[in-house]
């Protein structure tokens, strides 16, 4: 071994054993040099700590990085227009694809166990094809063209990651050109304004490359600049992108995204954090607990056993394999779900002892629930990401549980109910929320991912992970209420601009139970409905009316329709108004019907629904349920239990049991149930109405829930008109115990009158009173 050789060995790995992995962020290795502290950081967070790389799973992952390497390499060939033939720079893809190739050959000469470790050849051929491609194209001189995402975020990150591990080997020339690069192409006018491209996820992308080139280029105002930048992020917002005080994620303006943008900015900023704390240029804008609450408020809801539900991946539902060279992974929900896992053990570092303590604790229990994917050992992470993930599996912190209740997401039109046996999403769309998205090729059939979708999982979370997207009927989505009338592809418009003309969409939680409601309206389609989730403890209480079309064409809701996976064939039984499906649930319809059923094989690629994906077909076994209103009903309606995970003696003996149950009222004017059993009364109102005791004075969602001698009346206002709604409730009322802000409650003659300033936001005002 030469002494050149050598001596980058030692560099090398001194730089990836620099920082223990569970060390906190505020921990700064005393350092003379602030700028080598923090590239050293970042080294640490990039490449990885506390792992021994001849151990698994981390010696077959540093093995891979350097057979890939090694391969890029070989076929590495530098022309006018390209570094590798085959990623031309023009579209600018090939740029970014350029650059993440030589921060892989990067990689396999800094860490350990990739067989070309310190290998000064392949260090030469980094610094030769990184010289070309900033020398070719990625320069000052050329004007961007294509997707704009290449230029600011896809080619800087990587880029600036091969600058900061490689800042020794570079040469002054090198070194400058990568820098006057990002500053082309990430101006600082693209920091000053939080508007179009550079906000959210997005903007936190764009801080992280113009903090790495403060870094690598020894220039504190370009670290200040991207560190003050990032403030615009953590305020909750009211509109648009960002994140909202109820927990929702959006981005693209009107798009449920916490699942993948949302991931994105919590990695991102999780970064940020940790390599900043404790230096001259900290995060120490208070906002920033904002980020570090949202773990549990907006992101920890939508993760099930490792997954994060489909309702909240946008068009990323349609990616199916990520295929890169020899990297061949599923990006299902918990391709998406371990990713944000992941991105969550990185904000830890940089949280508080106690907030560190609560976050290992779940990541833990996802760990150990998540037997479709197992987490760690996850293609998709690199030795980064797994030593973290087995650091916090290997730790003393209890395991934490999933949690029982309901939460609402009332600015991006979702919900989540967890039973004891089940956990259950609801996706709905609105004039602030599209009905789907789609662009880039991705997802052209989503149309009714957004019109009351009902995903469930019981005792399997791989329901929606095996193949489902591709082999789905699009026309039969679980929950839905549709026209059967044919759509193009991309009915609507791209980039989620198809939204439906309507108000009322949301609902009501005591954090147990809910009444959830959506105004629905077809996309492309005369079809006009009510719909109505009733979400009790062991069943979902699902209510249509006013179902009205005039296509031509019938309509039809679906009740469920489950992927039996590969040669799937569980038994499905029908007893008398009831179904029950082996190993999956079962449902009952209280007021009869006609309850159609098919099992059918269906076969179809991802390439059918995404340009950019395989064309590899499989075949699924599906069973379908749906309730047909016939062709252009008026005013049809439905009623049916959902009942996740039961069994077969439980679902009959529910249908036999006509006392549980009492459907108050039904139209499109209000639907409203009672369960006395649990003591629980829940109404929709979609206008002004009365219903067994209950007035509104206006379009509100009201759910009560008697305990003994008290009852809590839980009332919002989902039209979001921001005017006050008079609820009168007709039954004895001694007194009331206590009000939330914006409630006036008085007791009359025994009768209880609110009156309920409700805000814009559809939240939920409780009102607790002792009873007569």
């Amino acid at each position: 071994m030469t002494s050149d050789r050598r001596t980058f060995l030692t560099t090398a790995l001194a730089a990836t054993v620099a920082f223990p992995a569970s060390a906190a962020a505020a921990e700064v290795p005393p350092s003379d040099d602030e700028f080598e502290t923090l590239r050293g950081r970042w080294l640490a967070l990039s490449l990885g700590t506390g792992y021994d790389p001849a151990a698994e799973p981390y010696a077959s992952r540093l093995a891979r990085t350097g057979d890939l390497a090694r391969g890029f390499r070989a076929t590495m060939s530098p022309a006018a227009d390209s570094l590798w033939p085959q990623y031309p720079f023009d579209p600018p893809d090939g740029i970014t694809q350029s650059f993440d190739r030589l921060w892989t050959m990067t990689q396999a000469c800094l860490q350990g166990g990739t067989g070309s470790t310190g290998d000064a050849d392949l260090l030469a051929d980094v610094l030769r094809g990184l010289g070309h491609v900033l020398t070719a194209v990625f320069n000052p001189s050329t004007t961007p063209y294509g997707n704009w995402w290449h230029w600011q975020i896809g080619s800087p990150r990587p880029l600036m990651d091969i600058v900061t591990a490689l800042h020794d080997h570079l040469d002054d020339a090198l070194r400058e050109a990568a820098l006057a690069a990002v500053d082309h192409f990430i101006p600082d006018s693209a920091l000053h304004d939080y508007s179009g491209t550079s906000t959210g996820a997005n903007r936190v992308d764009l801080c992280r490359s113009v903090a790495l080139r403060g870094i690598a280029g020894r220039a504190p105002e370009r670290i200040a600049l991207a560190r003050d930048a990032l403030s615009p992020v953590f305020p909750y917002v009211t509109e648009g992108d960002g994140l909202y005080a109820d927990g929702s994620f959006v981005q693209h303006t009107q798009v449920p995204y916490s699942g993948t943008y949302g991931q994105v900015m919590l990695d991102g900023l999780g970064r940020l954090f940790t390599l900043l704390a404790g230096s001259s240029w900290e995060v120490t804008d208070p906002a920033r607990q904002i980020i570090h609450d949202s773990v549990e408020h907006a992101y920890a809801p939508l993760i099930h056993d490792g997954l994060v539900m489909d309702g909240v991946n946008g068009r990323a539902i349609s990616r199916g394999y990520l295929t890169s060279d020899d990297l061949h992974v599923m990006r299902s929900d918990h391709f998406h779900g371990q990713a944000l896992i992941a991105a969550i053990a990185v904000l830890a570092g940089a949280a508080s002892e106690a907030e560190r303590a609560r976050r290992h604790g779940m990541i833990k229990g996802w760990i150990a629930r998540d037997t479709v994917v197992p987490i760690l050992t996850s293609p998709q992470f690199d030795v980064a990401d797994l030593a973290r993930l087995h650091a916090i599996a290997d730790s003393a912190v209890p395991a934490a549980p999933e949690p029982v209740g309901h939460r609402l997401f009332p600015a991006m039109d979702r919900a989540v109910h967890r039973g004891d046996r089940f956990t259950l999403s609801i996706a709905m769309s609105s004039d602030r929320i599209a009905y789907y998205e789609c662009g880039n090729g991705e997802n052209p059939r989503g149309w009714y991912t957004g019109s009351g979708m009902v995903q469930w999982w019981g005792r399997d979370s791989g329901q929606y992970t095996d193949w489902y997207w591709p082999t789905v009927d699009w026309y039969r989505l679980p929950g839905t209420t549709v026209s059967t009338k044919r759509l193009p592809d991309r009915a609507g418009g791209e980039w989620g601009e198809p939204k439906p003309d309507v108000r009322w969409v949301g609902g009501t939680t005591d954090g147990t139970y809910a009444a959830v409601g959506q105004h629905l309206k077809g996309l492309e389609s005369t079809l006009e409905a009510r719909k109505s989730w009733f979400c009790a403890d062991d069943a979902v209480i699902c209510l249509g009316a006013g179902i009205t079309c005039a296509d031509g064409v019938p309509v039809e809701t679906v009740v469920d329709n489950r992927n039996l996976g590969e040669g799937g064939a569980p038994s499905l039984v029908r007893g008398h108004g009831w179904a029950h499906l082996d190993g999956h649930g079962g449902w009952v319809l209280p007021e009869g019907g006609d309850l159609h059923t098919l099992r059918e094989e269906r076969t179809g690629a991802w390439a059918d629904i995404n340009t950019s994906s395989s064309p590899e077909r499989r075949t699924r076994s599906w069973q379908t349920l749906w309730l047909d209103h016939g062709t252009d009903p008026h005013d049809a309606s439905y009623v049916y239990l959902l009942m996740p995970g039961a069994t077969r003696g439980q679902v009959a003996a529910r249908a036999a049991d006509h006392r549980w149950l009492t459907v108050l009222r039904n139209d499109a004017t209000c639907q409203a149930v009672a369960v006395p059993s649990l003591g629980l009364t829940a109404a929709n109102f979609w206008q002004a109405a009365t219903v067994d005791g209950l007035t509104a004075s206006a379009g509100a969602s009201v759910l009560v829930r008697r305990q003994g001698r008290t009852a809590t009346l839980c009332v919002s206002e989902p039209p979001r008109t921001g005017q006050p709604v008079e609820i009168a409730w007709d039954r004895p009322v001694r007194a009331v115990v206590r009000a939330d802000p914006g409630v006036e409650a008085e007791v009359a003659g025994g009768r209880l009158r609110l009156r309920v300033t409700p805000g814009t936001a559809c939240e939920t005002r409780r009102c607790e009173v002792a009873l007569g």
